[in-house]
């Protein structure tokens, strides 16, 4: 019977944890995403998988023979941490926290119902060209889930093309209405070549070879 292979043993591990409060994720889970990677962002690139997300809750792992290192990290991720509520919300997340969908989030900033609160330009992994999308205040986008805004702008959206199917139903029956009395018209107006003719009228007033 072969024997097993001795289970690996990285040595004891120094760990801390930090709780992301509910108006920093605003109850999202592509939100607290989203955080994270914010935090690995601060970290240095070879430390950056040793923090991790589960259930709100963020835990950094070392070795206990990086002591330097996990201060600093912990550090970093505490104070990046202290302003994460006031982090712009990304479209990914509005559209995760509000539950709708990019369509509407495009028509809703286009019409200015959705308020931007500027833009911001990255590069992502694996493409040449930077992108540039809108971002928005953490506290107007808890407002609006707050008071329900969404659902008031998609009854608002619903009338409105209501109004607008009335309105085109409307404008085609009026235009077939105008080419249908056009074309009446033109079948009672007289032959121009005939009107124009030299005593066309007494003609039309004797009758036919009176």
């Amino acid at each position: 019977m072969p024997k097993k292979k001795p289970t690996e043993d990285d040595g004891p591990e120094l760990v801390k944890t930090w709780e992301l409060p509910t108006s920093a994720t605003l109850g999202s889970a592509v939100r607290a995403k989203g955080i994270l990677q914010e935090v690995q962002a601060r970290l240095p690139i070879t430390i950056r998988k040793s923090i991790d997300l589960d259930v709100g809750i963020l835990t950094l792992a070392l070795p206990e023979t990086s002591r330097t290192t996990f201060r600093a990290a912990s550090a970093t991720v505490s104070e990046v941490l202290a302003n994460i509520a006031s982090l712009p919300v990304i479209p990914r997340e509005i559209e995760d926290i509000l539950t709708i969908s990019t369509t509407e989030r495009h028509r809703w900033l286009n019409d200015g119902r959705l308020l931007s609160a500027g833009t911001r330009t990255v590069k992502l992994r694996g493409r040449a060209k930077k992108i540039t999308f809108h971002v928005f205040e953490p506290k107007v986008v808890e407002d609006l889930l707050d008071r329900g805004t969404v659902d008031e702008w998609r009854e608002e959206d619903a009338a409105a093309k209501l109004e607008n199917r009335r309105r085109a139903a409307y404008q085609a029956k009026l235009t077939r209405s105008l080419k249908k009395a056009s074309k009446d018209k033109t079948k009672a107006k007289p032959n121009s070549d005939e009107t124009n003719l030299s005593g066309w009228e007494d003609f039309d007033r004797d009758g036919f070879l009176r």
